[in-house]
């Protein structure tokens, strides 16, 4: 890690006193890969872990853990993970094993099929969205936006 990090300029000395520049991760996100908040990713991700959205992603990702999006990121892509949290906008087709959770904030457009789903008062979806529970496949189709 440190090696990578030095890559990008990110660890080594900041001055003469060798002091190391210190990376703090945001305060209550998911740990694991982030696109930072001024940042355009386009491309496909996939892996073991969890994976943060605060800036713009284009494309797939496939992970084995959470897809957090936080609030004012941007994402156009198809997502398939354990589970998903949107506090920006989605557009894509997603699906999620156990459970996928809008914020208030969160903006959802696209088909979403997942075990569990919830979304908060002030969030927006617009789309289709399949609950399976157990092994079922029963759709319940969305085609209001809850505002």
């Amino acid at each position: 890690m440190r090696s990578a990090l030095g890559y990008f300029g990110l660890t080594g000395a900041a001055g003469a006193g060798g002091a190391e520049r210190a990376i703090a991760a945001p305060r209550n996100l998911p740990t694991g890969a982030a696109v930072a908040s001024r940042l355009v990713l386009r491309g496909e991700v996939s892996g073991e872990g969890d994976f943060q959205i605060l800036g713009k992603f284009e494309g797939e990702i496939n992970v084995s853990g959470k897809v957090f999006v936080a609030e004012g990121a941007q994402v156009d892509a198809n997502i398939n993970a354990a589970a998903i949290q949107i506090g920006g906008v989605v557009r894509g087709n997603l699906s999620a094993t156990t459970r996928v959770e809008i914020l208030p904030s969160g903006v959802l457009t696209g088909t979403l099929k997942t075990g569990s789903f919830s979304a908060a008062d002030g969030a927006s979806v617009k789309g289709e969205i399949w609950i399976a529970r157990g092994g079922q496949s029963r759709p319940a189709s969305v085609s209001a936006s809850a505002s």
